[in-house]
């Protein structure tokens, strides 16, 4: 099966990706954090030292885009091809207030007319570029029902993959995903498909077969493979157990790379605290020396937790 990894803001930048990759794997891409191209600035210069290919040796990655202004889209994706990227993928999902309240992410979903003018501008330019562009969506903003008209929006376009997390904006990432949407997709779509969405576990999995009828493939993870890194390794057979000898090689080589790059101590650990807010449920019974953690302003002071917690 194909999986691909979410991309989370602020957690799954190059210096993560790179990490999960040599110790995991088996993922067939990578979606980078999303860019937000400007009329000045189709990519700004931390963006870019996220996305260039020298940092992401050996990925198949992805970069995201978020506007709901195709002329900023077009300069953003030249830019990307420049850097020797063949496919982008547009962000039509992020519920973030502050997204939203600019039109982007799923606040551009019930613009219906915006939306299809937007889409004939950038499929026109892929076209002539030779750019592929995948859509990650929700369902709609303000009602789920608003899925049945974008897929036939969706369908009048050359979308390279139509990633779908089926919820609303307002649901957020809260609640049971809403697969019976899905399932119309399934039907309906002329686009291949990829699923996102509540798959934390081999079991998530596996009740997702009975509801499609199959098993999803491709499929989309995020938080659930920030939560547990083995479940890549599980879902494709490789493994039963989450592997806490591979976490804590990923614990390590991420937290000295972000050493790196990053000051003072607390910056670092502001990062890793990130990690661990997704870590946290593999560790029944550690909840005390979890908090004490989080709180921790020290390398010294972190590293007697974490390494307490999680030891070699």
């Amino acid at each position: 099966m194909k999986i691909y990894f979410a991309p989370l803001e602020g957690i799954t930048g190059y210096i993560f990706r790179n990490a999960y990759n040599g110790i995991y794997g088996h993922v067939g891409k990578y979606f980078a954090p999303f860019i937000s191209p400007s009329e000045n600035c189709p990519i700004t210069p931390r963006e870019r030292k996220d996305l260039t290919p020298e940092n992401n040796t050996g990925l198949c990655l992805v970069p995201q885009i978020l506007t709901c202004r195709s002329e900023h889209f077009i300069e953003g994706a030249r830019e990307l091809h420049a850097m020797g990227y063949t496919e982008v993928n547009l962000n039509l999902g992020c519920p973030s207030g502050t997204v939203c309240a600019k039109g982007k992410g799923a606040a551009f979903l019930p613009e219906t007319p915006a939306l299809q003018k937007f889409l004939d501008d950038i499929y026109s330019y892929a076209g002539n570029d030779g750019m592929k562009i995948s859509l990650k969506t929700r369902l709609g903003y303000f009602n789920p029902d608003e899925f049945y008209d974008l897929v036939d929006i969706f369908n009048a376009f050359p979308v390279s993959e139509l990633i779908v997390h089926p919820r609303i904006r307002s649901d957020f990432y809260k609640g049971e995903p809403r697969c019976e949407y899905y399932a119309y997709a399934l039907e309906h779509s002329k686009n291949p498909l990829v699923y996102n969405g509540n798959v934390f576990s081999c079991k998530d999995y596996e009740d997702l077969s009975g509801t499609f009828g199959s098993a999803p493939d491709p499929v989309m993870l995020g938080r659930g493979l920030i939560s547990d890194p083995s479940l890549a390794d599980k879902l494709n057979g490789f493994t039963t157990e989450t592997d806490f000898a591979k976490l804590r090689q990923l614990h390590d080589t991420v937290y000295h790379e972000y050493q790196k790059v990053i000051s003072p101590d607390i910056n670092v650990l502001y990062k890793m605290r990130e990690l661990w807010s997704y870590w946290q449920v593999l560790f029944d019974g550690q909840e005390r020396d979890i908090k004490k953690l989080m709180k921790a302003k020290k390398y010294a002071e972190y590293e007697d937790i974490a390494y307490r917690i999680l030891p070699a």
